[in-house]
């Protein structure tokens, strides 16, 4: 895809969304990042589900710290690796409470030293909290990107390095939730609906499905 034709494509996603947001839902720093670190592996909905009682209770490092892990697991057992994710959040609660003022740090150094924070989930937090132009690349960017030829690569950090070279810089900022919506609801990864694709003669997929 050449520059003209990413700088169109990021036009078009702006066209019918000029103010995309993440889809977990929060309503503090230290709710967002509990929630991307219990989306991994997991979807959006299964996470909202779970927070939607968990933040109820506890929604602080020092509430979660007063739960327990014991209760905290009950409160996640529908998601994913529940067991580890309640490790690491108990432990990341506990050195921000004792280092941080139970405040989100706003730096990627720190937030990536904070047990389950690795740069895909520092780079959510940093994007959606903290306005920084990150692109977390899970495998809905992933695929999107290698599949429009928007930005190739072998994996998701060289995908990420690309699409921070190759976003014109006024599109950055809101990239990272573009690509992510696009690719979970268009650009899906079986039956993607290339017929309602607002990008697809930009597109360098060879097997589009286009019905007629």
């Amino acid at each position: 895809m050449k520059n003209k034709e990413v700088e169109e494509f990021f036009r078009r996603l702006q066209s019918t969304n000029s103010n995309p947001k993440t889809e977990l839902q929060y309503q503090s720093n230290f709710e967002l990042l509990v929630a991307v670190v219990l989306s991994a592996q997991a979807t959006d909905i299964s996470v909202n589900k779970a927070t939607n009682k968990l933040f109820k209770v506890a929604n602080t490092p020092d509430s979660i710290l007063k739960l327990g892990e014991r209760s905290l697991k009950i409160h996640i057992k529908t998601i994913g690796l529940y067991n580890s994710k309640a490790k690491n959040i108990m432990a990341l609660s506990k050195i921000l409470a004792d280092q941080y003022g139970g405040e989100v740090p706003s730096n990627r150094k720190a937030l990536e030293s904070l047990p389950g924070v690795g740069r895909k989930t520092a780079n959510v937090v940093l994007n959606v909290l903290f306005g920084v132009p990150t692109i977390a690349v899970d495998t809905h960017i992933f695929r999107l990107s290698n599949r429009t030829g928007l930005a190739k690569g072998k994996n998701p950090l060289e995908v990420e390095k690309n699409l921070m070279r190759r976003v014109p810089p006024k599109y950055l900022k809101e990239a990272h939730n573009w690509l992510i919506l696009h690719g979970r609801y268009t650009c899906k990864s079986r039956n993607p609906k290339c017929s309602e694709c607002i990008v697809r003669d930009l597109c360098l997929y060879k097997e589009k499905i286009i019905s007629t």
